[in-house]
């Protein structure tokens, strides 16, 4: 992989030059999602997890002015520990290439990352969307449009709760994002399995996930997938409780003025104090399983694109 714009990590790089599946992991949860040390604790399990079922993980970030595409051990615990890191999405990205800065990467960022790279599936816990309020102030997440730009499959938990959650599936509507519940006809809400939002689509297998992704190239369908993978119900909070939760965390972000990328880190950070540990308890565990099932998409179409290989033969 000598591809000008990323570095890819050693292991990632044989990977892909063998056509073996990769998936793609983000960083901010690292930097700004969990405090340390449960961020690098979190960060080697998914990788473990990712290798178990027969991929290989990709965590992406901007380490001094480098994309990097895959990390080491050492990278990692520096980057848990990291201070004053970037929240990289579409707009910064290339500055902090530019100006040598360490950033982490949100979902937008790193999906176009993996798509550079020709990782084809990332795994992420929510994605961003249409915040709260954003009839006045506009705050709608780069995420949704890097969905409908970028043909990467996006395996979360659905949208993070914390926002507007109607909003936000207009808006994939509307710009034609393909949103699957896994095994499930009601969206997740990120800590609760249901959010009362009927999903537009409905599959039940890693599988079936791989088959309409590659159906969708066939056609030559452009853009992103996005799949709802609910939390495990051993796991979930209740959506009333967390409902009571945001409504307390979003008033104090209003009284203190909290705008722009900041909100998010912040209304986490009150959740978890409010919760007392246990919206982090959950987060962990849904990132958790949307990587197991990531990691079956990807080797699904690893395994898909071998054998078209070997019958074109």
């Amino acid at each position: 992989m000598t591809h000008p714009g990323f570095t890819p990590s050693a292991p990632v790089a044989d990977a892909l030059s063998s056509e073996r599946p990769v998936v793609a992991l983000e960083s901010t949860i690292i930097t700004h999602g969990m405090p340390f040390p449960q961020n690098v604790e979190t960060a080697r399990a998914v990788e473990a997890i990712v290798r178990e079922e027969g991929a290989e993980p990709a965590t992406i970030a901007v380490l001094d002015g480098q994309l990097r595409v895959g990390l080491n051990e050492d990278d990692l615990e520096r980057l848990a520990q990291a201070k004053d890191v970037m929240k990289l999405s579409r707009a910064d990205l290339a500055y902090a290439v530019a100006a040598k800065r360490t950033g982490s990467t949100t979902v937008a960022a790193t999906m176009i990352a993996a798509h550079l790279a020709g990782i084809r599936v990332f795994a992420t816990g929510g994605i961003g969307g249409v915040h709260r309020g954003a009839e006045s102030s506009f705050d709608i997440s780069a995420d949704l449009d890097e969905l409908a730009r970028t043909p990467v499959i996006v395996v979360s938990a659905g949208a993070k709760a914390i926002l507007d959650l109607p909003k936000t599936m207009e808006v994939l509507e509307t710009k034609g994002v393909p949103v699957v519940g896994l095994g499930t006809d009601e969206l997740p809400a990120f800590w609760s399995r249901r959010s009362g939002i009927p999903a537009p689509l409905r599959l039940d297998s890693p599988e079936a996930i791989a088959a309409f992704q590659r159906t969708r190239e066939e056609l030559g369908i452009g853009g992103g997938m996005l799949i709802g993978n609910p939390v495990p119900s051993e796991d979930e909070l209740r959506q009333e409780t967390v409902a009571v939760w945001i409504d307390t965390a979003l008033r104090e972000a209003g009284e203190k003025r909290i705008i722009g990328k900041a909100v998010t880190p912040f209304l986490l950070q009150r959740l978890f104090e409010l919760s007392e540990g246990r919206s982090l308890a959950t987060n962990i565990a849904l990132v958790r399983n949307n990587v197991r099932v990531a990691s079956r998409i990807a080797v699904s179409l690893a395994n898909a694109d071998l054998a078209q290989a070997l019958s074109a033969r």
